[in-house]
């Protein structure tokens, strides 16, 4: 079946990427919203750019498209570039929501009322699970937001790994932070990974801190050998 991934470059989607082809679908696009709202309901926003770069490592062609991020009127967009990809012969929409009722009622809606199929392969799954199978599938991924009680300035940019999914845990049981970040705790990037044919490597970055939460913005990268 011929699909396309909504794809933001975190480690939800490229998952949903990572899924569809081991469901041996034919990944045809990536879909990827570039909102100029900063707090959009409904995209992620911090380093969107990257995604041209990481669409090349998985060699499959990216389909950008610029919203202004109005809530729900960004929606609007969402729903022009899926008809036009059912037009291509696109059948289903593969994204990575996990929680996010919002997300996914919206995503839901529109695929039915353009009569594609709509899969979200990490539904509900359990966040602590979820993170151990991104690392023991070679993810490699940081964080690019923070925004929650107990991740504080030092998490922008970190790794995580087995170690920092531990302190995760703490944090989870102290402050009841999501450990996947499904409440928007957090955001991510993803570096590597199974399906990346190249890595992204991070020439230039800043980290912004704005009192309890903050954003690691990369302004210069690059695709590497693995």
């Amino acid at each position: 079946m011929d699909v396309a991934v909504l794809f933001s470059g975190g480690k939800d989607s490229t998952m949903a990427v990572y899924k569809a082809l081991n469901d041996g679908h034919n990944v045809k696009y990536l879909v990827s919203m570039i909102s100029k709202n900063q707090e959009s309901y409904m995209f992620h926003v911090p380093n969107i750019n990257l995604t041209e770069l990481l669409a090349k490592s998985m060699n499959i062609p990216l389909k950008s498209v610029v919203t202004n991020g109005v809530k729900e009127k960004e929606l609007l967009d969402l729903e022009n570039i899926l008809l036009n990809l059912k037009n291509e012969g696109i059948e289903a929409i593969y994204s990575g929501a996990i929680f996010s009722e919002y997300q996914k009622s919206r995503i839901d809606k529109i695929c039915n009322k353009l009569g594609l199929i709509s899969i979200l392969p990490l539904w509900h799954m359990d966040q602590y699970d979820y993170m151990l199978e991104l690392l023991d599938s070679g993810f490699e991924f940081i964080l690019v937001r923070v925004a929650a009680e107990g991740l504080d300035e030092s998490w922008l940019g970190k790794i995580i790994d087995y170690n920092s999914l531990e302190e995760l845990k703490n944090i989870n049981k102290k402050f009841g932070v999501n450990i996947a970040f499904e409440g928007g705790e957090a955001e991510t990037l993803v570096l590597n990974c199974p399906i990346f044919k190249k890595k992204l490597n991070i020439l230039s970055f800043k980290k912004e801190w704005y009192v309890d939460n903050g954003v690691y913005n990369i302004y210069d990268a690059v695709l590497v050998d693995k």
